[in-house]
């Protein structure tokens, strides 16, 4: 397992990235009609932000994340009426020998640095007709993230995702920009990408 970069963040992550999550979540019930028999993958699930936000609405969230630290402050916010099984695993060098009904992501797309393997990986983790949404950062400068450490995309060129996620075989790709992120010196346009298989 790589390095946990996150391991001095995890315990106030949630206190900085509230906001843009249920923003996030919004957009996706918006976009998909979830329902209580559905199987969703939450990947790079952190503490769980996003995937507790979709959790109510299908039977279960599996939450893949490689930082041991994250995964922790997620488990911690399980209960017996809610709660997201814990995947500890880098799903994309040793991927999942199972498929789901979606995949969900917030956020993480940027620390993946071959983009070709992720969305051809995924792929294989998809019934057919599921789905994937994914929420990331549009084209910025590096100055988002103070510490740079683990980012392998100053956020995307949304045309070319669309190109990588359309080769990869997903259809009906769609991304839309569903949320602003406003530090004190930028502000920063968060996507959302759709498709089915």
């Amino acid at each position: 397992m790589q390095h946990d970069n996150f391991k001095h963040r995890a315990k106030d992550w949630d206190k900085r990235s509230n906001t843009n999550t249920k923003t996030i979540g919004g957009a996706i019930l918006e976009r998909f009609a979830l329902h209580s028999e559905m199987e969703l993958l939450d990947f790079g699930s952190g503490t769980g932000l996003l995937g507790f936000e979709i959790a109510q609405h299908v039977k279960k969230v599996y939450g893949v994340d490689t930082s041991a630290s994250m995964l922790e402050q997620l488990s911690a916010k399980n209960t017996p009426e809610l709660s997201i099984e814990i995947v500890h695993q880098d799903i994309i060098q040793t991927p999942l020998q199972r498929s789901f009904d979606g995949l969900i992501s917030s956020m993480t797309l940027h620390h993946i640095e071959d983009l070709h393997l992720f969305f051809s990986t995924i792929h294989s983790n998809i019934e057919e007709d599921g789905f994937i949404a994914i929420a990331d950062l549009e084209l910025e400068d590096g100055s988002f993230h103070s510490d740079n450490t683990g980012v392998f995309h100053f956020g995307f060129d949304t045309d070319e995702l669309q190109r990588i996620a359309s080769r990869s075989g997903f259809r009906d790709v769609e991304i839309s920009q569903v949320n602003t992120i406003k530090k004190p010196h930028k502000e920063y346009g968060v996507f959302l990408l759709t498709a089915t298989k």
